[in-house]
């Protein structure tokens, strides 16, 4: 599909000279402008809040979303530990993990792991929706999950973020 020309005649012999009607204008890293917010995850379901997460680390949520460029903001998740599932998914849904060696394989529901590891059921949610590749491991490295109502992010002022 080729662009919108238009024809502009200069004053030069009458030629007709090709031009763009409009000018996309793309994002560059050195121009992003970053934000801290709070996401407090309290009675919240996993997926819903995940996915509203990573559209936030992505930088979907700014004009001037680039998609090969990481123009997200920074997410400080809180009370991790009181987040919930719908139906019986504390006790069916399984988190595997795996050594790489023969038969190690590990499964835990997400009640064990909400027990043990109550970060990791954001954590693995989130990252699941993030591209697989370097720029999606750039975007994680944004996402910062506590268990309490407390964080050391105080002097990065952050916002409550509004969804």
């Amino acid at each position: 599909m080729q662009p919108l020309l238009r024809k502009v005649f200069s004053t030069n012999k009458n030629k007709a000279v090709d031009t763009l009607s409009y000018k996309t204008d793309s994002t560059r890293k050195e121009d992003v402008q970053r934000s801290w917010y709070v996401v407090d995850v309290e009675g919240e379901t996993v997926g819903r809040i995940a996915s509203r997460i990573a559209h936030v680390l992505k930088g979907k949520h700014k004009a001037s979303y680039t998609p090969h460029i990481d123009t997200g903001d920074y997410v400080i998740v809180v009370n991790a530990d009181k987040i919930r599932f719908t139906g019986n998914k504390w006790a069916q849904k399984n988190y595997l993990t795996y050594s790489g060696y023969p038969g190690g394989q590990k499964s835990k529901t997400a009640g064990e792991v909400l027990n043990s590891r109550p970060t990791q059921i954001i954590e693995k949610a989130v990252r699941g929706m993030l591209p697989k590749n370097r720029l999606g491991r750039q975007m994680f490295k944004k996402l910062f999950v506590y268990t309490g109502a407390n964080h050391p992010h105080e002097a990065q002022k952050p916002e409550t973020f509004k969804f």
